[in-house]
């Protein structure tokens, strides 16, 4: 992305049945690395009743998982969790998955996607004496698993947002999909075991076939005996965060039976539609931009040229004090060839624009390098909202679509012009109905009740019992009486 990159919460995995499952998480959760990148953990069984084991650090897949690690967590069953945190600061005791022993056994969990109820619920719990080891919804998850008496479908019924869950108890593997849908959830087949997986891509590297993607509201149960459904949540309509299609899914995975990459192309078709531009050359900004570059090279039959080199051995970047520095986090992330732009009139591609401190860099680069003109298109709609489901966007008033008309954007970037995607483009791209979307963030219209108060660190804000927190908690509503 060029500038900002917004953050998904996260992705999961689990196995059951099969001899290799620790190995087959740890493959799986390479396969979805792009969802998280601040930790990995992946907690194992061997048998009906066996003793969980774990391992879980910060970092990559790659660095979290030493030789031996995967030999001393074997088992026949497995679940798995790549993070990024958009409840709860990213630190090891919030990382995933989250294991406890209680009266009812042993129960582990991973989670993607934010909880909207999290602040009142965990006030209700700790109430009624549950004790908490981190500051993330997904624990509250598992406090109400947990609890005597609590069944499993009345404790899902207690939490609301975004949920794509899997869970691992002593007999079962459960895969669990919020009653929107708003994050994927699949499940696969492999050597006769079951596998669950944020994606389809996770399958194809360990060879698992895909059998179908888990419904909105669906709770699948797989045992010895292998799964079964249940449809425990009130009926609500599907609203599937459309971005997953714009930016977080790995372009070689399918949702709803459409593959991301084509999506893409479709998008970049339907921008230089709405957006056509006379140029000599289409950019994209690698490697989100890839795709819709390359549809909307063809659709207007401008050559695409790779302008921009990545460099895909960093981490996060970190605002320091100085623009110097800024610009030399820019620089390297992706690093500019002026031979490709000298001269030349450019359309640079890119997935979306968020702060646009970055998309600003980039004009100011490429008219250094000697481009004649720099154009920008944008292959989604304005970002003017905040995400409440599990994408760690800026505040509202961070984001440049929310702070300037669309007429001053493209002159506070330094850009020729700038033309954006709208919604019906984007939808249309995906050949899904409109209303099977979430499309919040970019008009405001949030399918689940959301508290805008309520961010990232509302759960360290509350433990530190800052001036007028406890008065908000004690005029919370009782969650009971919203039961279905």
């Amino acid at each position: 992305m060029s500038d900002f990159q917004p953050r998904h919460e996260c992705g999961i995995f689990g196995v059951f049945g099969h001899p290799n499952a620790a190995a087959l998480t740890y493959y799986g959760l390479f396969a979805l690395q792009h969802r998280g990148q601040e930790s990995a953990g992946i907690v194992t069984a061997d048998g009906p009743g066996a003793r969980f084991k774990a391992h879980k650090a910060m970092g990559l897949v790659g660095q979290v998982f030493q030789p031996g690690d995967i030999e001393r967590i074997q088992g026949d069953r497995a679940i798995g969790h790549v993070r990024y945190s958009t409840t709860g600061s990213s630190n090891l005791a919030n990382a995933q998955p989250i294991y406890v022993d209680c009266q009812r056994g042993q129960i582990a969990i991973a989670h993607n996607g934010n909880l909207v109820n999290a602040s009142a619920l965990r006030e209700e719990l700790e109430a009624r004496g549950s004790i908490f080891r981190t500051t993330s919804d997904t624990e509250i998850i598992l406090h109400l698993l947990a609890q005597p008496g609590n069944g499993l479908n009345p404790a899902l019924r207690r939490i609301q947002g975004a949920f794509s869950l899997v869970v691992m108890s002593e007999r079962e593997l459960i895969a669990v999909r919020d009653p929107f849908g708003f994050r994927p959830l699949s499940l696969g087949k492999l050597e006769g075991a079951w596998v669950v997986a944020s994606e389809t891509c996770a399958f194809d590297l360990i060879h698992a076939e895909f059998v179908r993607e888990i419904e909105p509201g669906e709770v699948v149960i797989i045992d010895e005996d292998g799964p079964r459904s249940e449809f425990p949540f009130r009926r609500e309509r599907k609203a599937f965060c459309v971005f997953e299609y714009v930016y977080f899914a790995r372009p070689d995975s399918r949702l709803d039976d459409v593959n991301v990459a084509h999506a893409r192309i479709e998008m970049g078709r339907e921008l230089a539609r709405l957006h056509p531009v006379e140029a000599d050359l289409v950019v994209p900004v690698p490697d989100s931009g890839n795709y819709a570059a390359f549809g909307f090279s063809e659709e207007l039959k401008i050559p695409m040229g790779h302008a921009f080199v990545r460099n895909h051995y960093i981490g996060r970047t970190f605002l320091q004090p100085t623009q110097m520095i800024r610009d030399f986090n820019v620089r390297v992330k992706l690093n500019l060839i002026p031979d490709v732009v000298r001269g030349k009139r450019v359309v640079v591609v890119d997935d979306s624009i968020v702060r646009g401190t970055t998309a600003r860099a980039r004009v100011v680069n490429l008219r250094e390098a000697g481009a004649k003109e720099v154009h920008l298109r944008v292959s989604c709609p304005p970002h003017r909202f905040s995400c409440h489901y599990g994408i760690d966007f800026p505040d509202p008033e961070k984001l440049l679509a929310n702070q300037l008309p669309m007429a001053a954007i493209a002159e506070h970037l330094g850009a020729d012009s700038i033309g954006y995607l709208d919604l019906d483009g984007m939808v249309r791209a995906t050949g899904q109905p409109k209303n099977s979307f979430c499309l919040a963030c970019f008009n405001g219209d949030y399918p689940a009740p959301v508290d805008p108060a309520v961010d990232k660190h509302i759960m360290e804000r509350r433990n530190a019992r800052e001036p007028g927190l406890a008065k908000a908690a004690e005029d919370a509503p009782s969650l009971f009486g919203m039961l279905v």
